[in-house]
């Protein structure tokens, strides 16, 4: 009996949890190229939860939209950081309400007792920095998956 492969897998939203800072690589690795207005950043500091609705580009449909000369798509994604005690932030101006911002990575810096700081670096050298007590990040796609406006994959995947 032969393995499953990714192909046999079914067309379904992600919804993908990380406890831990392995399996936020695999997160990072799904939300990398996703863009998102300025306006979609929420942060509620009483719920400890910090949220983000992306517009990701679908990286692990890739190679069967290559294979089967189909278009790429993308898909809304909640982001949600939970257990955040603090949000600073670098060259993002939440004023600028047609800011449109480009995730680049999301890393995680540990502290001393599984706390630490996760952080989204943006293109264009801006950052968001969550203080956390613990790692627990969820990805949730929220909506069905729609042609990338481009009609290209972005430049650099992981």
């Amino acid at each position: 009996m032969a393995d499953a492969t990714f192909d046999d897998g079914r067309e379904a939203p992600l919804n993908l949890g990380a406890l831990g800072a392995k399996d936020l690589e695999i997160i990072a690795s799904l939300a990398q190229d996703a863009v998102f207005p300025v306006t979609e950043i929420s942060w509620r500091p009483a719920e400890r939860r910090f949220a983000l609705l992306l517009n990701r580009f679908r990286w692990e449909d890739k190679d069967a939209a290559e294979q089967r000369g189909r278009p790429y798509e993308r898909v809304q994604s909640v982001l949600v950081v939970d257990q955040v005690l603090s949000v600073a932030s670098q060259g993002v101006d939440r004023k600028e309400r047609d800011l449109i911002l480009s995730l680049l990575s999301l890393s995680f810096e540990p502290g001393s007792d599984g706390d630490g700081h996760i952080v989204l670096t943006l293109a264009g050298d801006g950052a968001i920095r969550l203080a956390v007590e613990a790692v627990e990040v969820t990805l949730r796609d929220v909506t069905r998956p729609y042609q990338a406006p481009s009609g290209q994959a972005p430049l650099h995947e992981t």
